[in-house]
């Protein structure tokens, strides 16, 4: 892969740039529903999302520099306009920068459980997180979540369960395709357990 990253393709975002209120109809120029993927690796979900639904747009969040590029190098080598990609840390980004009622689905898939306990406040899915997650979300929007760390399954489910505005709802195919992570697809080898979970924040609660 090419290791020079050229920042001023439109669909890298700079995340210096983007502001303290991130208006996402700007970011893609566009109307459109708006799926993000916290923690992308390397794109191989979110770029055949993207493929799969021209008329969405799709944000690929990635903290891990390698991977980030990788993303990014993908992305322009598979010619998509729909896709956007930012390295951020997206905790920081849904509580404190999101616009409120701008996404529709979040896919988050294999966060670290970081399973010490000295660590447990670095885990993603703190009760701040989950009720940002509510805030963003537009009425009907979804949260789809996999792990392969059942207690962190357990809190994960539990925090996410507190928000009033959430409620379960069938996982399926939250892609509409049948594509897994690599870590999925790595895991699934391995013979580990995978817990999958989904909520949906009802427009009627």
């Amino acid at each position: 892969m090419n290791s020079r990253l050229v920042i001023d393709e439109n669909f890298i975002l700079e995340d210096d740039k983007l502001g303290s209120q991130v208006d996402l109809r700007r970011v893609f120029g566009r109307d459109g529903k708006v799926e993000i993927e916290i923690g992308s690796g390397k794109g191989r979900l979110i770029l055949h999302m993207a493929r799969s639904y021209p008329d969405r747009n799709f944000l690929a969040i990635e903290w891990a520099n390698k991977f980030y590029r990788f993303t990014a190098d993908r992305v322009r080598r598979w010619g998509l306009e729909n896709i956007r990609v930012l390295r951020t840390d997206a905790r920081e980004f849904f509580i404190d920068r999101l616009e409120s009622e701008s996404v529709d689905v979040v896919h988050i898939y294999f966060p670290d459980p970081w399973p010490k306990k000295r660590h447990l406040k670095r885990r993603l899915f703190v009760p701040e997180f989950c009720s940002a997650l509510a805030r963003v979300l537009v009425n009907g929007g979804k949260v789809y979540v996999a792990t392969d760390h059942g207690e962190y399954f357990d809190m994960l489910r539990e925090n996410l369960l507190a928000v009033p505005e959430f409620g379960v709802c069938p996982f399926g195919s939250p892609a509409g395709i049948e594509v897994l992570t690599n870590y999925e697809d790595k895991w699934i080898r391995e013979g580990r357990d995978i817990f999958r979970f989904a909520v949906e924040k009802n427009a009627e609660i």
